[in-house]
């Protein structure tokens, strides 16, 4: 995705943004509780979700309706953080009673990425100087369905180079932050479809105690 267009007579600037994901269930698990979505429309978007039950009931239909929301938002809409906090309270009164769910998701704007995060899911940046940090080390650790959610809120410069990758914790829980850079590092010339397996690969070197979800966005 490279060029221009216009909304009225705002004119938009956009890249190439690749979006890739892998997830794994947990050894011996039946169904995988996690579940991701991918936006590759006009802005395109991420979005990851790790239930505390069911899937089916959860994380899935978490993103069912998210996608709805989306779709329906105007662009306008989807550059307020407002918007967001309304489609988090809208998801958290869904759920609430059953079965929670954690929520990540990030949309590719203009010049910058915008999004939420509920839960212990998170969202790390590396910049284009190999530089990472968690993007979403604050956010409240309520998920959706609890009442008590607390939308974080994702607004960021982004820039050519940038790699984003939301991980559940099952994924990011065995790797620290250091052993991530490094993993980044090595991959460095490797096409970001190689990513997730690598990442996970080594999230689950000593077995898989929960399901675990990579999914990574690449701005170039």
């Amino acid at each position: 995705m490279i060029g221009t267009y216009f909304v009225g007579d705002r004119e938009y600037i956009y890249c190439i943004i690749e979006i890739y994901a892998l997830s794994r269930k947990q050894d011996g698990g039946k169904a995988n509780e996690d579940a991701f979505l991918i936006g590759r429309g006009e802005t395109p978007f991420a979005t990851l979700c790790d239930g505390a039950a069911n899937a089916e009931q959860s994380a899935k239909r978490v993103l069912s309706f998210f996608e709805k929301l989306f779709k329906e938002a105007k662009r306008e809409d989807i550059e307020c953080f407002p918007t967001w906090v309304k489609w988090v309270k809208l998801m958290d009164s869904m759920l609430l009673g059953g079965n929670q769910s954690t929520f990540v998701s990030i949309a590719v704007l203009e010049g910058r990425y915008m999004g939420t995060c509920v839960g212990d899911s998170r969202a790390y940046l590396r910049d284009r100087n190999g530089q990472i940090r968690i993007i979403t080390e604050r956010a409240s650790k309520h998920r959706l369905g609890s009442g008590k959610v607390t939308p974080f809120p994702i607004d960021i410069p982004s820039n050519r180079g940038d790699l984003l990758l939301l991980m559940s914790d099952g994924a990011w829980t065995p790797i620290n932050i250091y052993k991530l850079k490094k993993l980044l590092t090595k991959l460095v010339f490797c096409h970001p479809s190689d990513i997730p397996s690598t990442i996970l690969d080594e999230a689950g070197k000593a077995g898989r105690a929960d399901d675990m979800t990579v999914v990574v966005m690449k701005k170039t």
